[in-house]
């Protein structure tokens, strides 16, 4: 798990541009424990950077934000990257809220609307 808390060691420059909550906090260490055990420290390193990745260029790219057509999650965006959802809202300093990061072979709508209000909490 060393390997997971590098990330936070980026070279300058390198930063992330969103405020990551607890929840989506949890699902990348999830994913990178999965990954891990499955292909190997190194695939799992590069995957987590590649997600972060992602959320810089979701920062950069309001034309790839694709609402959350659910009434309930009203602001709510994501992005799609390979085979996960990455959902955030906008906030109001104008950088982006990272709430939950979810699998494609997951129930989608239940996970988000269950984890939805713990996002306050970080």
């Amino acid at each position: 798990m060393q390997t997971v808390l590098s990330l936070k060691q980026r070279p300058e420059g390198h930063s992330v541009a969103a405020r990551i909550f607890q929840t989506a906090k949890e699902r990348l260490l999830e994913i990178w424990d999965y990954t891990e055990r499955t292909w190997g420290e190194e695939q799992a390193d590069k995957y987590v950077r590649s997600l972060i990745e992602a959320i810089n260029f979701a920062h950069n790219a309001r034309h790839a934000w694709r609402p959350v057509l659910d009434n309930a999650l009203i602001g709510v965006y994501f992005l799609r990257y390979q085979h996960h959802y990455i959902f955030f809202r906008e906030l109001s300093s104008g950088g982006l809220g990272i709430i939950n990061i979810l699998h494609e072979n997951m129930d989608i709508p239940a996970r988000l609307k269950e984890d939805s209000g713990q996002e306050d909490e970080v």
